[in-house]
């Protein structure tokens, strides 16, 4: 199933660039852009990290789209 994220709307919200998040969470500006652009999921652990500093559940920030309900 595809993943889609809320990363970049919360981000711009707040008012923080790629660099900004990409050094709070411990990656690079890239990783941030590809998760935005969806070329690229992130581990569970860096997910957590970033929902953690939007204080936010994971679930707000990243969700499953189309298929099969668990």
């Amino acid at each position: 199933m595809p993943v889609i994220n809320r990363v970049r709307t919360i981000r711009e919200n707040i008012g923080l660039s790629q660099g900004e998040l990409a050094e709070i969470v411990g990656v690079s500006r890239q990783t941030i852009n590809a998760i935005e652009t969806n070329k690229y999921n992130p581990s569970l652990e860096l997910a957590l990290r970033i929902a953690h500093y939007f204080r936010m559940p994971v679930e707000d920030v990243f969700k499953l789209t189309g298929g099969k309900s668990i």
